[in-house]
């Protein structure tokens, strides 16, 4: 609809590009994904807002600039194979769909695993696969991964996520000590048993619940 191509086109002009979103496949991405059908239906409004929003089960979709600026940091191909823990809506894994070639996404909760499922179908994203389960244990089974990225709080970085992990893989996770702020950090495989960690911004997620988390 117009009006939210209104709006996407602000959130890419004032919220992405003007706060320093270079890569243009993200950027590309992020326009043609409809961050609104990803949203409830009460909440689509402010679906292009530079804030977090409520999806069911006391869990959130992140503000389109932490999507953009996390998608970002994986430094991502179109060849990569990618893990996502904490599926959500479903939206950052289409953005992720859109640009690399298969998608695993793990989510701890039944009914929104369930839902982004039906949603994702609804939409044709057809490389995104989902999987309910504990997502600080990653998904051994499809290992190993070009990228994997955490969309929820860590104490610490989880060693058999680390360990799924390709060589030069790229893990991007939100870390600290608090449920409620830590530091988004990326770990990158640099051989079979060492890792590389930058520290790259201040943020804010739901905490990452499992057993290799809170």
């Amino acid at each position: 609809m117009k009006a939210f191509n209104y709006q996407r086109d602000i959130m890419i002009r004032d919220h992405l590009l003007g706060r320093g979103i270079r890569d243009q496949e993200v950027i590309k991405t992020m326009r043609d994904v409809p961050r609104e059908a990803f949203v409830d239906e009460r909440m689509r409004e402010k679906a292009y807002g530079d804030h977090p929003l409520p999806i069911a089960e006391g869990q959130t979709i992140s503000q389109p600039y932490i999507v953009a600026y996390m998608t970002e940091a994986l430094e991502l191909n179109h060849t990569d194979r990618v893990l996502e823990i904490g599926t959500g809506s479903g939206y950052a894994a289409a953005v992720l769909s859109r640009i690399v070639k298969m998608v695993y996404s793990v989510e701890r909760l039944g009914g929104l695993a369930e839902a982004a499922r039906q949603r994702l179908e609804l939409l044709s994203y057809t490389n995104v696969v989902i999987h309910e389960g504990d997502g600080t244990l990653g998904w051994p089974e499809h290992a190993p991964y070009d990228a994997i990225v955490v969309t929820a709080g860590a104490p610490k970085v989880p060693q058999p996520l680390c360990e799924q992990l390709a060589i030069g893989g790229r893990l991007v996770i939100p870390v600290g000590r608090s449920y409620d702020l830590q530091e988004l950090v990326r770990v990158r495989r640099v051989s079979e048993h060492d890792y590389r960690h930058e520290e790259l911004c201040g943020v804010r997620f739901v905490p990452l619940i499992g057993a290799a988390g809170w």
